[in-house]
């Protein structure tokens, strides 16, 4: 009974850990659990942390057009896209992801990768908790600083931009940003160093969508832009 208990205490203490951490997250360089477990492995990791305003402005315009176009006013789970998802599962439609940008927060900084339904299970209130802990600049600052964006071990905008492109992410062009967004559901297959087909006809896409009334719409809305996009509120 002792040993129960004991154990029931751990398991609530892992659980609760994350909560407490959050909110640590306003300051400092996070890692990612995939970086962290790299690192125990051997495996390589390179990583520059690079402030938000040293990052051109049209990488995050890009990473919001192609992961989460609700970002800036949705409240850490877009629950339109997610009922999108659930239904296409229903109908029996290939699966799409539906997480949004601080839903990948939560997993990159607490939890693992690879689909499980235990994982979205921890992965919903952490999102929503994260949301209302942190600034959405902030949690787009560590996203762009946690994300892979390369085929062996580079993580964050800085590495990424210039493993790809030889220059810093501060320099990055339109076409380059979006050439980064193209890749992160998989930048071990994909490569904006020298994209294929999909990736290039992926990155005009996203370029577009950076452009589109319904997401300027929705910085300005929620004041989340000001001049090179500026702070979050």
């Amino acid at each position: 009974m002792r040993l129960a208990r004991n154990l029931l205490l751990i398991v609530v203490a892992v659980l609760l850990l994350p909560y407490l951490l959050a909110p640590l997250y306003r300051l400092g360089h996070p890692v990612s659990t995939l970086m962290a477990w790299r690192w125990v492995t051997g495996a390589p990791v390179a990583r520059q942390w690079v402030d938000f305003s040293a990052i051109s402005p049209f990488l995050p315009r890009a990473v919001v057009a192609a992961e989460d176009a609700k970002f800036c006013s949705h409240h850490g789970i877009d629950w339109g896209a997610l009922r999108e998802v659930i239904d296409d599962a229903e109908d029996g439609e290939v699966a799409r992801g539906g997480s949004t940008i601080t839903q990948q927060v939560a997993k990159n900084l607490f939890l693992w990768p690879g689909r499980s339904m235990v994982r979205k299970a921890l992965e919903f209130p952490l999102a929503l908790w994260i949301d209302l802990v942190l600034p959405k600049q902030r949690i787009l600052e560590i996203y762009l600083n946690v994300a892979e964006l390369g085929p062996s071990g580079q993580f964050g905008a800085e590495t990424g931009s210039s493993y790809a492109f030889g220059h810093p992410a501060s320099a990055l062009s339109p076409r380059e940003a979006a050439l980064l967004a193209a890749i992160l559901p998989n930048p071990v297959k994909r490569s904006a160093r020298n994209p294929g087909l999909g990736v290039r006809r992926l990155a005009g896409t996203y370029m577009a969508r950076a452009q589109a009334a319904s997401l300027q719409r929705c910085w300005s809305e929620n004041r989340a832009y000001r001049a090179n996009l500026g702070a979050f509120r």
